[in-house]
């Protein structure tokens, strides 16, 4: 007999992490072809978390720069964390700039809340994947909630 109730497991996305910076010099036709980025198959989506995390050897590989240190709360407990530059994400063709905190080289890339929603994701547990926003019909979206004449 079954309950209805299904296992709700982690949910893991292929993202493309690109350094900003070095977008910017090739738009400005100063870099060609030499843009620093990375793509991973299992970037882990946790709401709990709130920027993009990278591990500090993927940080250092992108040669983003620290622009400062802001006190994080996590698992262990209050600690301090380095932020660096923005970066621009990709998952599912949809794209953001955003910025990055610190993790430890044994940690996964951790897609947090911020990008999440600038990206117009939700996570639907039962299908361990990113959706559209239903709100949206699916359909990426921003809100300004502001009163247009």
């Amino acid at each position: 007999m079954s309950t209805g109730a299904e296992p709700m497991g982690r949910v893991l996305v292929k993202a493309k992490i690109e350094n900003l910076d070095d977008l910017v010099l090739e738009h400005r036709g100063f870099l060609e072809g030499e843009i620093r980025s990375t793509e991973v198959s299992d970037a882990l989506v946790d709401t709990g978390a709130t920027l993009l995390c990278l591990p500090k050897t993927m940080i250092e590989e992108l040669g983003l720069r620290c622009v400062r240190e802001h006190h994080s709360m996590t698992a262990a407990g209050k600690r301090d964390t380095r932020i660096f530059q923005a970066v621009r994400l990709t998952i599912q063709d949809r794209n953001v700039t955003t910025e990055v905190a610190e993790l430890p080289d044994d940690c996964p890339v951790l897609i947090g809340q911020i990008p999440l929603e600038q990206l117009d994701f939700v996570v639907d547990p039962r299908g361990q994947k990113l959706i559209g926003n239903p709100e949206h019909d699916g359909e990426w979206m921003i809100e300004l909630w502001t009163h247009f004449e």
